[in-house]
C-alpha cells in the first residue's frame, strides 16, 4: 500500500491544478486526501506500508497493474480583463474503499457497505438510497476502485463526514462552475458528462471519474482546447490480490485558457436593461475601432449552473418549454425585420448612386399609392419637403418610399451585403443565423415573382422579407461609426496555456473598406446625430447629458397574420464624434403589442452608458441648432412608428 504522505502530496497535485487554473488557489485539508487510497489490512503496520512501495513487487511475475487517466481540469473562458467567466472548483464524494484481497462474498459485501452508508446518514442527516445490485456490481467489477455513495457534497455535508476513518474517504474532484451566474452564459455556454459513472469491468486508462464535455456556447466550441491531457495513475497488486503500490506516473496537463473580447462590466449592464426593460430581446455592443464584440446579452437568458454536475430531466423540460425560450440566444441566433434602421442602408445606397443628393427633397405626405396598394407614413400629417437629413430624423416613410423605388432594388441589396447583412458575421459559436436580404432569386423561389416597387417601398424602410440579426446590426453600425471600415467581428483574442503562453490568437482584421464617399458618412452621421439630439428626433429618451448619442430607432412587424409581432430597435454609437461603442438594441414584444423602437429600445442604451459615463463631463456636445424649415418640428415627438 502506499505511504499516506505519497498519496497526499499526489491528491494535492490533482486539487492544487484543478482550483488554482486560472483562479485562486484552494488548499486541500489532509484529512481528506485520501480519495485513492485502499482501507489496509489488519496485519499491515507502518513499517510495512512503506515497504509495499518499492519497486520490485511490481516486476512480479503474477503481479497486475492498470494504468488510469487522470481528467485534466478544463481550462478557464474569460473576458477581455482576465475576469473569469468559466472556472473549475472543487467538489466532494463521499466513498467507501473495500479493503484487499477482494475476498468478500456478496452478503459480507453488502453488509459492509450498509454498516458504512448508516454511518454516513447519521452524519449527514439524510438517506443514501442505493440498490444491493450496485454495490455488487462495483465490487465484482472494480472494487479496487473507491464506491461512491453520495457525490457533490453540500459544504455542510462535508463538514460533517471530512474526518471520518477509513475505509470512507472524501474524494476530492473539480467540476466547472460559472462564477456569474447567468451573466453571459448563452455564450459561455455549459458542460455535461461524456457518460455515465462506470460499472463494469476495469479497463486500462479508463478515466477515474466521468470527463465533461462541452454542450453549448465557447464551451462547445473550444472544447479540445479547453479539455487538457489526461494524466496517468498506476495501480499495482501483488499475486494475492493485495494492493502493492499506487502513484501518479504522469500529471494532467490543463486545458488551455480561452481569452474572450467580452467586457463582463459592460455584459453585465447590458443583461441588467434587459431584466429592467424587457420581457424578450438582445443588446450588442462593439468596439467600432476593431470589430470586438464587448457585451452580446440576450433575454431571457439561463444560469449554466443549472447543468453542474448535470442537470435534471424535469428542470431541462422546463427550460425547453418556456414559452420565452431562454435557450435562444437571440442576439446571433434568430433574426428579425430591422423596420427604419434599415433607412440607413437605403440613404447610403441612394447618396452613393447619385440618385439623390443632399440638397434634394421629397414630399413627406401622409400616404403614396404604389401599384393598386395604398402605403401610409407612420405619421398621419404632411411633414412638407424633406431632405435626406431630416427624413432620417423623423423617419418619414413615405420619403424612403419614393427614394428607394427611385433607386431600384439592385444598389440597395448591394450596398446592404457590403453592410454585413444577410451572411453570418462568423463568430465561433454554433447557431449563427446569416438573416436574409431578399433579390429576384429569393422571391422567385419563395413568391414566384421578381422584386416589385411595392416589394422595394417594403425593403426601403426594413419590411417585407428582410430579416438582420442583433449582431449584423450593431455589425453594420460599427462601420458606420468608423467611417467604412468593415473589421471582422471578433469574440475570442487568443486561447493561451496556464503559463499564458499563446497557443492561437485571432488577430483584429479588416475585412475591407467600404468605397463609401466622405460626404454620403457626414450625411448618415448628422442624421443619426438628429434622430437623437434633434427636435423632430424619435430617439430623444436614448440622449445623454454628458456624451452625444448618434443612432436610428425602428419598429417593425413580423409573424403570420393575427400572430404578428414587434420588434423594436434602437441601433447606433457613441460617442458621435469619436465613436467607441456601436450598438444594437431589440425589443421584441408581444403578439399585438404596440411598442416602438424610441420608447423601449432606446431607454435600455441609455441605462447602459449613463453608468458607464457617469461622472465624466460633457465631450463637448454641440447644441442643436434647427434646419431648414424645421419651426413646424419643433414640438416633441412622441414616436409611433409603424415600420
Amino acid at each position: 500500500m502506499l505511504a499516506r504522505p505519497r498519496l497526499y502530496r499526489t491528491l494535492l497535485l490533482f486539487a492544487f491544478v484543478a482550483t488554482t487554473h486560472g483562479g485562486r488557489a484552494q488548499t486541500l485539508q489532509p484529512e481528506t486526501a485520501r480519495s485513492l487510497q485502499s482501507t489496509p489490512s489488519p496485519s499491515a503496520t507502518p513499517a510495512q506500508e512503506e515497504e509495499t512501495i518499492i519497486p520490485t513487487f511490481e516486476t512480479q511475475k503474477l503481479a497486475r497493474t492498470y494504468i488510469l487517466d487522470v481528467p485534466a481540469p478544463r481550462g478557464q473562458i474569460t473576458d477581455r480583463n482576465g475576469v473569469p467567466l468559466a472556472q473549475n472548483k472543487l467538489s466532494y464524494n463521499l466513498a467507501i474503499n473495500f479493503p484487499t484481497p477482494l475476498d468478500f462474498s456478496d452478503a459480507q459485501a453488502i453488509s459492509f457497505v450498509r454498516e458504512k452508508i448508516d454511518q454516513a446518514e447519521k452524519l449527514i442527516g439524510r438517506p443514501i438510497k442505493i440498490p444491493d445490485d450496485a454495490i455488487l456490481r462495483h465490487y465484482r467489477n472494480r472494487g479496487i476502485l473507491p464506491f461512491e455513495i453520495t457525490p457533490n457534497l453540500s459544504k455542510p455535508e462535508y463538514e460533517e463526514v471530512k474526518d471520518m476513518k477509513a475505509p470512507m474517504v472524501v474524494r476530492p474532484i473539480y467540476v466547472r462552475t460559472y462564477p456569474n451566474g447567468k451573466v453571459g452564459g448563452q455564450i459561455v455556454g455549459y458542460t455535461g458528462k461524456t457518460g455515465r459513472n462506470l460499472d463494469g469491468v476495469i479497463d486500462n486508462h479508463e478515466t477515474l471519474w466521468p470527463e465533461t464535455e462541452g454542450r453549448e456556447g465557447l464551451e462547445q466550441t473550444f472544447n479540445e482546447m479547453l479539455a487538457g491531457k489526461h494524466g496517468e495513475y498506476k495501480l499495482t497488486f501483488d499475486k494475492d490480490g493485495r494492493k502493492t503500490s499506487e502513484k501518479l506516473i504522469a500529471p494532467p496537463v490543463p486545458g488551455n485558457n480561452v481569452v474572450t473580447t467580452l467586457d463582463l462590466h459592460l455584459q453585465e449592464l447590458a443583461e441588467k436593461a434587459l431584466e429592467a426593460k424587457a420581457k424578450r430581446g438582445a443588446i450588442v455592443i462593439v468596439d467600432p475601432n476593431n470589430g470586438d464584440i464587448l457585451a452580446m446579452a440576450s433575454w431571457p437568458t439561463y444560469d449554466p449552473n443549472v447543468f453542474i454536475p448535470s442537470i435534471s430531466a424535469e428542470k431541462f423540460k422546463a427550460l425547453q418549454d418556456n414559452p420565452d425560450i431562454p435557450l435562444l440566444p437571440r442576439a446571433f441566433r434568430s433574426s428579425y425585420p430591422p423596420g427604419s434602421t434599415f433607412k440607413v442602408a437605403v440613404g447610403i445606397a441612394a447618396l452613393e448612386s447619385g440618385t439623390v443628393r443632399a440638397e434634394d427633397t421629397y414630399e413627406c405626405v401622409p400616404s403614396i399609392d404604389i401599384g393598386n396598394l395604398t402605403f401610409h407614413n407612420w405619421k398621419k400629417d404632411n411633414r412638407g419637403a424633406l431632405n435626406f437629413v431630416e427624413a432620417l430624423t423623423e423617419s418619414c416613410d413615405t420619403w424612403f418610399y419614393q427614394v428607394g423605388i427611385k433607386t431600384g432594388a439592385e444598389p440597395i441589396i448591394d450596398w446592404a451585403l457590403k453592410l454585413g447583412f444577410g451572411e453570418k458575421c462568423g463568430i465561433p459559436l454554433r447557431g449563427e443565423v446569416e438573416g436574409r436580404v431578399p433579390n429576384d432569386q429569393y422571391m422567385k423561389a419563395t413568391h414566384g415573382r421578381k422584386l416589385l416597387n411595392g416589394d422595394i417601398a417594403n425593403l426601403s424602410i426594413g419590411q417585407g422579407d428582410m430579416l438582420v440579426t442583433p449582431l449584423q446590426m450593431a455589425q453594420a453600425m460599427a462601420i458606420v461609426a468608423n467611417g467604412g471600415t468593415f473589421y471582422q467581428t471578433r469574440l475570442v483574442q487568443q486561447v493561451q496555456t496556464l503559463n499564458n503562453e499563446i497557443v492561437t490568437a485571432y488577430q483584429v482584421r479588416a475585412k475591407k473598406t467600404l468605397d463609401c464617399s466622405l460626404s454620403t458618412m457626414d450625411q448618415v452621421r448628422t442624421g443619426l446625430i438628429e434622430v437623437v439630439n434633434g427636435a423632430g428626433g424619435t430617439a430623444h429618451q436614448a440622449s445623454l447629458d454628458n456624451v452625444e448619442v448618434a443612432g436610428k430607432t425602428g419598429t417593425a412587424q413580423w409573424g403570420p397574420k393575427n400572430k404578428e409581432r414587434t420588434a423594436a430597435w434602437f441601433s447606433g454609437f457613441l460617442p458621435a464624434d469619436k465613436p467607441q461603442y456601436a450598438f444594437a438594441a431589440l425589443y421584441e414584444g408581444d403578439v399585438g403589442s404596440k411598442v416602438h423602437g424610441g420608447s423601449t429600445a432606446g431607454p435600455m442604451i441609455a441605462d447602459i452608458f449613463k453608468e458607464i459615463y457617469k461622472g465624466q463631463k460633457a465631450n463637448g456636445r454641440r447644441k442643436r441648432e434647427p434646419q431648414r424649415g424645421e419651426v413646424r418640428r419643433a414640438e416633441p415627438v412622441e414616436e409611433d412608428e409603424s415600420n
